[in-house]
């Protein structure tokens, strides 16, 4: 029985935010063209399906509220998706929501919260900040919890097709369960690393190389047996217990956009051990899962990226409530390549606020600028140039002209209203 076929039993349907309206310009003939991490390039992104375009974005775990490095992965997704809607595809999202999980357990429990409350709350807050910053919903938004019973069929397909084995677990009634990725070797190919590279982040970013009984040190945890204290489900054969890591996003991802698709989108931190081990589960099923992988980089603030361990959180919500216009936090995101490294400062911010107010002042004069149109699609479509677009607007808001280069010769009846342009293909309105 495959995970779509399974019946549901859900404690709760977890509700996305609404979508901002979206009001695509006429459809454009040149392709997104996207760097993909597996292959290393910068390349046209052709849909498996002609006419459609599906992606995947990995979702919080909801212990804490949205900082700006979600903010960003987030932002950057969105981008793709606007960019892909732009050149005149149909455009399907999938997100989980990683609400069963050790972070998330350990906060309640320091917290004396109950986890379900505790997810809830976040869950909320995070839709919230999505709904301030424009980003468009996806059309499948789903929680590990009301999920489970998909989940559960995805281990017992990987159970059933020998691809999972038994670890003597001690302190559990049952026994865990593990991906034997020896079976396919399709460890690395998503990443490409050396295993002295996987070492070096494995343990510190959910990994057990060293646990006893496993037949190799990056075999992921798939079903985890029930620990006194800890959430359960009745997994059947598998006995009662929760899921690991990376099969929840292999199941919501073939639930929502069927396999394979064709973007994975998240953070640079997921190529290892996440995408590298969600891609090698859905080897394990018998079928390929991405076609493409996209990633955001790190933010960072007060010389470290952006951690819940460190306390060097901006928070969306914070900035919000201070007053800070959502389009601003919009501009900061644009100012910086989505695939680099960066660090937010109160300066960049103020630098965004003035750009808001100059591009808004030359949205009221009403001027058409097929040519600044076009610069904003052509920057779009490059890998997400932001900083391109910026400065065409820039350009634009200071009255000038952009070099006949940028945009070459344009059709007649090319768009022309900029404010229309910047809210269809960034998500900023300019107009009130």
């Amino acid at each position: 029985m495959s995970p779509r076929d399974r019946p549901r039993s859900y404690d709760r349907v977890v509700q996305s935010w609404t979508t901002p309206e979206l009001t695509p310009l006429p459809a454009s003939t040149t392709p997104l063209r996207l760097f993909d991490t597996r292959s290393g390039h910068v390349a046209p992104v052709t849909p498996v399906e002609p006419g459609r375009a599906r992606l995947y974005v990995c979702g919080i775990t909801p212990y804490d509220s949205t900082h700006l490095g979600h903010a960003a992965t987030y932002h950057a997704a969105d981008l793709m998706r606007r960019a892909l809607v732009d050149t005149g595809l149909e455009v399907t999202t999938a997100q989980n929501i990683t609400d069963v999980d050790d972070p998330l357990l350990e906060r309640a429990e320091r917290d004396g919260v109950d986890w379900r409350e505790l997810a809830a709350s976040q869950v909320a807050l995070f839709s919230e900040d999505m709904a301030a910053l424009r980003i468009i919903a996806p059309e499948t938004y789903r929680s590990v919890s009301e999920a489970m019973d998909e989940i559960i069929a995805t281990v017992d397909m990987l159970r059933e097709r020998g691809r999972a084995y038994q670890v003597p677990t001690p302190d559990a009634a049952g026994e865990d369960w593990y991906l034997d990725l020896g079976r396919d070797g399709a460890l690395g190919d998503v990443s490409g690393w050396t295993e002295e590279q996987m070492l070096e982040v494995f343990a510190e970013r959910g990994g057990d190389p060293d646990r006893e009984g496993k037949r190799g040190r990056f075999d992921p945890l798939v079903w985890r047996a029930e620990r006194e204290g800890e959430p359960a489900w009745d997994g059947g054969a598998l006995g009662r217990g929760r899921p690991g890591w990376h099969v929840e996003c292999v199941t919501i991802a073939e639930e929502g956009l069927g396999l394979p698709f064709d973007i994975q989108a998240g953070g640079s931190d997921l190529v290892f051990p996440h995408h590298d081990l969600s891609a090698a589960h859905s080897i394990a099923l018998g079928r390929p899962f991405a076609a493409a992988y996209a990633h955001a980089g790190m933010v960072a603030h007060e010389g470290e990226k952006m951690s819940k361990s460190l306390g060097n959180l901006v928070f969306v919500h914070r900035l919000v409530r201070d007053g800070v216009d959502p389009m601003a936090i919009r501009l900061v995101l644009m100012a910086h390549h989505y695939r680099s490294d960066w660090e937010w400062s109160e300066a960049e911010l103020e630098e965004a606020q003035r750009r808001l107010e100059g591009y808004r002042a030359a949205a009221r004069r009403r001027d058409l600028r097929p040519d600044v149109v076009e610069a904003l699609r052509a920057a779009l479509r490059e890998d997400l140039d932001t900083p391109a677009a910026l400065a065409a607007l820039d350009v634009w808001a200071a009255g000038g002209e952009l070099p006949e280069q940028t945009t070459g010769a344009l059709p007649a009846d090319a768009p022309g209203d900029v404010a229309a342009a910047v809210d269809a293909l960034f998500g900023i309105t300019l107009v009130g």
